[in-house]
């Protein structure tokens, strides 16, 4: 793996043009889930329009995956030069008044690309939060690639436990907030893309508890295997939160939707989901 990853991004490029014929039309890697859910999400589309995004998404899918993989060799310079940050500011005046930054991302462009561009443009500061992967090898090959540029990840479980061992620090945690929760009793559920679909409500425990201001970031892609986050605050910080209210959680989901539509073939589409019903 660590060979291909040495590779130049543009040839790796190439290998996703033969993985994107070999999942769209040998394996048809999870059709009826893709299909599906862009059909759900975008009820007033035409079919021919809904098969036009299930093509774009696996081509934008195996490229995404190349790039994940080149994460394993690829060097500060190259990241930089690949993945550019609109709003860095905004991470650096909270990291001025000794702040921990809440950071939500999405499964939208190249998602795994967020943190380690954040442990390379301001290291050290870079921590993230993720659910561990049940298979050993598979677990330490992703924590190899998401820390290769410096960052730190946090197991889910442990994000309570870090916050308090770490309370005060400069840092940036990041964490995927779109994904479907494990358990639907501390969900916030809300009108996501025309479904009734649950959330996280981590942000709004951790915010409300800790004084935490957060951010909302976007990972939109300009051209093949080049990228810009785009960063937006949703809560200053400062003003008190009501954890039960879910503001944090409702604005990061209208953030999302804007987002899907801006670009609605790279979002992750093979992921059920809303495979929870209320």
């Amino acid at each position: 793996m660590l060979g291909l990853a040495r590779l130049p991004l543009p040839v790796l490029h190439r290998l996703a043009d033969g993985l994107y014929l070999l999942m769209r039309f040998v394996l048809n890697y999870r059709q009826r889930v893709v299909l599906e859910n862009l059909r759900n999400s975008f009820p007033e589309k035409p079919e021919a329009e809904i098969r036009r995004l299930q093509h774009g998404f696996y081509r934008h899918f195996a490229d995404v995956i190349v790039e994940i993989l080149k994460l394993a060799a690829i060097s500060p310079a190259e990241m930089r030069r690949r993945v550019q940050i609109r709003n860095l500011e905004l991470f650096e005046r909270h990291f001025a008044a000794g702040r921990t930054v809440l950071a939500l991302g999405s499964h939208i462009g190249n998602w795994e690309w967020i943190l380690p561009a954040g442990a390379v443009y301001f290291p050290g500061k870079a921590d993230g939060v993720y659910k561990p992967l049940h298979n050993p090898f598979f677990e330490d090959f992703m924590l190899r690639l998401r820390t290769h540029t410096g960052a730190r990840l946090i197991p889910m479980r442990d994000t309570l436990r870090d916050m308090l061992r770490l309370r005060g620090q400069p840092r940036s945690l990041s964490m995927l907030s779109d994904q479907s929760p494990g358990g639907l009793e501390q969900t916030y559920w809300t009108d996501f893309l025309h479904q009734d679909t649950p959330f996280y409500t981590g942000a709004d425990k951790l915010a409300a508890q800790f004084g935490c201001p957060v951010l909302y970031v976007n990972i939109v892609r300009l051209r093949r295997g080049y990228y810009e986050i785009v960063v937006e605050e949703l809560h200053d910080g400062q003003t008190p939160l009501d954890k039960q209210a879910h503001v944090v959680t409702e604005q990061f989901a209208r953030r999302v939707e804007r987002d899907i539509r801006a670009q609605p073939a790279d979002y992750l589409w093979s992921h059920r989901r809303w495979k929870h019903k209320r």
